[in-house]
Formats: C-alpha cells, structure tokens, sequence
C-alpha cells in the first residue's frame, strides 16, 4: 500500500509538471526548488547581505520574545510549515516551551536534520516531521491534541501563494487549530523597488543558481534534458500585482524533451519559477479574518519592512 501511494505521487508530480510547462506561459511550481541541493541554496540566500527578509523577521522574534510569548501564553504543540532546517523553530521553541514539535515540508532530508537538531536541543520535546506538499491538503498525526496548537508559517512563505491559494492556505492553517490555538505567521512588506529586487537577485549569483537548479531538479523527476546552464535568472518587482516574479529566460532557441513530449522555447521565451506577494498590514490582516481568524495583532520592525502576525479564532 505504501508503494502504491508513492506511485501515485511520484506519477501525480509528473503530470503536475509537465503540464505546467505546456502552459502558454510556461511554469514550474517553487515547491520543486527544493531537492537536496536547492534547500542548501536557499539557506545560503537568506544569509546574503541583499536578503532582508530572514534576518528581519529573526531580529523581530528576538527582540519580540516576551510580547510574542504574553500574547501567545501556553502551547502544548508548535506546528510549523516548510520548517526547513528548523533555525526559526529553534528560536520560537526556545520562547515558548511546547512540548511538541511538528514540522512539516516537502524535502524530507532537509527537514529530518531540522528535526533531529530540535530534539538534540531539547531532549524533552516530543519533535517529529511529516513529509508533505503544503500545496495539498497536509493531514497532521492523530495522536497530536487539538488544544493549545499554534501554527508557526516564518518567512513571509505565505507571498509564494497567489490571493485566492493564500486565503485557502490560511483556511487550512485554520482547520488545524480550535478554540484555544493560533497562527503565528511572518509577511513581507511593501519597500522600495531597488530593495526588493537586490533580495531576488543578489551579488554573488547565489539566487541565479538556485532558479537554475529547479531544470536538473525536473530533469531528474520527469526524465527531461534542460540545460540550465542555457537558462538566465530573471527577478523584477510587478507593482499591479505587488510581487517578485521570478522567471528563467532561454538564453538560445532550444528544444526540451521528456517521456512521451516535449516543447520548443525560442530565444528569450521564459518560464515562470517564482511568485513572492507583498502584502500591505491592514490588507493580510483583512484576509486572516475572512480565513475565520477574529483577533489579529502585529509586530513590526523599525523600518516597517517585516511583519509577524498573530491570529487567533
């Protein structure tokens, strides 16, 4: 049965990307950035000088510790989607004190090590990772009491999703909690233009890598034969939209083929990787209540780049 069901996903991923590609626009979702060496990358951009948003929000929590835990009060279990390496987990557990652990995120290795150094920092916390595609609907273990949750969603990585997939994601992030939990969640504030693309595009070429690397990631999971190499990473600001668009553009005219297809790209064409929304305050707080979230207040840093929101039912 387990086999069966790691059929279906692997074959699931398959059609989900190829027809992504086949788009008029052709696409890749960014949950397919993070294989082995693609989460190694993205460690490695939050810590590039250009990339605000992680040593924003990690100031923020440190300098927010006490108001963040009186708002908060008791948590029996710290659910924390994409938890990653478990850096801002490390963090919020050391503030709160829960008793449990979950994190959840489609890179299985990334997130066991993340695991692993929770419990080896508190061998009394009850610390676990659920291998899940945050873009389906994640069932969380049984055994795992209802009260007293809170849902950890740090890094802004709700900007990832566009509107109408943000607010189902908050819905869920909902459904996980009753009366007595709440979302603790990370966004990322409108800025100046010059600031916002030097985060996506820094000077080390630490991002470009990082975007190029989703083609070997695909090649390997669809049998495709891109040449990222052939590829250049594409990062603007889209004010209509209020997002970071992400894109790889064909530096040649190309043909790319997989298993049973394929599709031309002409000189220029691009595919789109990547969207990162910017959410006015008031405008995230609106969509939190319209998610079932009654109680809604925040942090912000100095400078008004970052936010940390707390939502209760």
């Amino acid at each position: 049965m387990i086999l069966l069901r790691a059929a279906q996903a692997l074959l699931m991923q398959h059609e989900d990307i190829i027809q992504g590609l086949m788009q008029p626009v052709a696409q890749i979702s960014p949950k397919y950035f993070y294989d082995q060496l693609g989460s190694k990358l993205f460690e490695a951009i939050t810590n590039q000088p250009e990339y605000y948003p992680t040593r924003t929000e990690r100031i923020l929590l440190e300098q927010r510790a006490e108001d963040i835990k009186r708002a908060i009060g008791t948590t029996h279990t710290v659910i924390e989607p994409g938890a990653g390496n478990g850096e801002k987990a490390q963090i919020l557990c050391d503030i709160l004190k829960p008793q449990c652990f979950v994190g959840v995120d489609i890179s299985a290795e990334i997130l066991q090590e993340g695991v692993a150094r929770l419990r080896h920092a508190d061998p009394n916390l009850d610390a676990r990772a659920v291998i899940a595609d945050l873009t389906s609907r994640v069932q969380l273990p049984d055994e795992i009491p209802r009260e007293r949750r809170l849902v950890f969603y740090p890094g802004s990585s709700i900007g990832n999703f566009d509107p109408p997939q943000a607010l189902e994601w908050l819905r869920q992030a909902r459904a996980w909690i009753d009366s007595s939990g709440g979302l603790l969640i990370g966004i990322d504030l409108p800025k100046e233009v010059d600031v916002l693309e030097a985060a996506y595009d820094d000077a080390d070429g630490i991002t470009a890598r990082f975007n190029r690397n989703i083609l070997s990631h695909v090649n390997r999971l669809i049998g495709s034969d891109f040449d990222p190499s052939e590829w250049s990473h594409q990062a603007f600001f889209n004010p209509v939209a209020s997002r970071i668009e992400m894109h790889l553009q064909a530096d040649t005219s190309q043909s790319v083929h997989w298993a049973g297809g394929g599709r031309d790209f002409v000189c220029g064409e691009r595919i789109h990787t990547e969207n990162s929304y910017k959410y006015p305050l008031q405008v995230f707080a609106g969509m939190l209540r319209q998610a079932g979230f009654a109680r809604v207040q925040s942090w912000t840093d100095e400078r008004g780049w970052y936010a940390l929101l707390y939502a209760q039912p």
